[in-house]
């Protein structure tokens, strides 16, 4: 029977309210119980966060120093956009006609140089208890938007992560929910989505798994005995709710749908590139429009979806010579990022979802401002490239209602720290929270039961906030 304080429901009451169980069909009645305890709370904002691991070469795309010395500023050459005194990368004309539609912000900074230490440093807006390693010691942030709206259910997943194939592993990138549990965790949705056999997977109920489930007296022992097991390990809550959404996905309608790209006109599809990144990032746009809240994309591997692999080229973009030529893959992986991100950025803006929806662009840092060269793993040869570099690093952001074709912040004259506007993520996840309506003071208990603000630091960034 439900719960007369909370509204919830228990698990055999669960299954009485006509659910086929852990693979089987939805529960309306369920979601409007959840929507009623929840206030009839539906929040009218939205998240894209874009994701490029490894760290992008911030004076080669979004700060480039064109009067520093040559082992600084590297071969590519800035160009003017169409914005007045507002630069960028020549292998990125795209955002150059565009200019006047994002933000570029260059002066965050942090210091924990490795990735993992860099991506929880990023993610949780918390300084990681190892500088090492991907696993959350703090919620990411996207599990803690998912925590806030956790009764909230319009069909789609309310949080989720477009990423490689094989990638899709919370800790991959630092995207575990640390003391809130793994039902805040992101629905993973991995793979190619310009591949034509690609399939989302756990979105449709297999036919042998609800002739299994026909037993509803078996499958309620099977509950019952389940339960005594979990509950001695404190995990029952995050397992009802991880299950509850979960299968409220496996016949939703809307939710196939939304991970339906063939929906969308071919001309569009051209426009946001038949690949692996275009295709994520349409996605996303569908997922948002759909109902989600939080959507994050990992632009990740270029060489895909029909792009040969370069020798020289990078897996990620991580530029370490010993990794490949930082400027002959950026001839490969600029282009195809100029692409995918300018139609994400006309999409917004064209679809009416320039207030509604926030977009930030990001890695986890930059990359080191002088050049090294070294001795290539796969070619063998000396060539350029880039170490990790937290110091400094640049991101662009758009939609939020924001006002847009800003620089804000600058770096010292050969991009190594901030100069003006000095900035952390905590900032940016401030903006994030404020545009979702979400107090950051709030506190959820850690694993010894503390209270842990949702952020102990930062603040809006004032220049992104919306304009009337």
């Amino acid at each position: 029977m439900a719960n007369q304080e909370t509204g919830s429901v228990d698990r055999r009451e669960f299954l009485r309210l006509g659910t086929l169980g852990l693979g089987g069909l939805t529960m309306p009645e369920l979601f409007r119980r959840q929507e009623a305890a929840a206030g009839g709370l539906e929040p009218d904002t939205s998240v894209i966060f874009v994701w490029l691991p490894g760290g992008p070469p911030h004076l080669d795309m979004y700060d480039m120093k064109p009067n520093a010395p040559l082992e600084y500023r590297g071969p590519l050459r800035p160009i003017q956009t169409n914005v007045s005194g507002f630069d960028i990368c020549e292998l990125m004309p795209l955002h150059a006609k565009l200019a006047d539609k994002y933000n570029i912000v260059r002066s965050i900074s942090h210091q924990f140089s490795d990735h993992g230490g860099g991506h929880k440093r990023f993610m949780t807006g918390r300084n990681p208890k190892s500088p090492v390693e991907f696993e959350n010691d703090a919620p990411a942030t996207g599990s803690i938007v998912a925590k806030m709206i956790e009764r909230r259910s319009v069909g789609v997943p309310n949080y989720c992560c477009v990423v490689e194939g094989g990638r899709e592993h919370v800790d991959t990138f630092s995207l575990g929910a640390a003391y809130l549990g793994s039902a805040y965790t992101p629905f993973m949705v991995p793979g190619d989505p310009s591949a034509e056999k690609f399939t989302v997977p756990n979105i449709a109920p297999q036919l042998d798994v609800v002739g299994r489930l026909d037993d509803r007296a078996r499958l309620l022992k099977q509950f019952d005995s389940f339960r005594r097991e979990a509950d001695q390990s404190g995990m029952m809550g995050s397992i009802d709710q991880f299950h509850a959404r979960a299968m409220g996905l496996l016949t939703s309608d809307k939710a196939k749908r939304a991970f339906d790209l063939s929906l969308e006109s071919p001309a569009l599809r051209d426009r946001y590139g038949r690949h692996a990144w275009g295709q994520r990032l349409l996605m996303a746009r569908r997922l948002i429009e759909a109902g989600s809240i939080f959507v994050s994309v990992v632009l990740e591997n270029p060489y895909q979806s029909g792009v040969p692999w370069l020798k020289q080229g990078l897996y990620n973009w991580d530029s370490h010579a010993v990794n490949g030529h930082i400027y002959e893959d950026a001839k490969v992986r600029f282009p195809i990022y100029d692409q995918s991100v300018t139609a994400l950025i006309e999409d917004i803006y064209q679809r009416g979802l320039g207030r509604k929806t926030l977009v930030i662009v990001t890695g986890e840092f930059g990359r080191t401002p002088r050049i090294e060269n070294q001795i290539g793993t796969n070619t063998g040869v000396r060539q350029p490239g880039r170490d990790h570099w937290p110091q400094s690093m640049s991101l662009i952001t758009f939609g939020g209602g924001m006002r847009t074709g800003q620089i804000i912040g600058s770096t010292n004259r050969l991009g190594e720290h901030p100069k003006d506007r000095p900035l952390t993520p905590n900032d940016l996840w401030s903006t994030v929270y404020r545009h979702l309506g979400i107090d950051q003071d709030h506190a959820f208990p850690d694993y010894a039961g503390r209270p842990m603000p949702i952020l102990q630091s930062g603040s809006p960034i004032e220049e992104l906030l919306p304009v009337a």
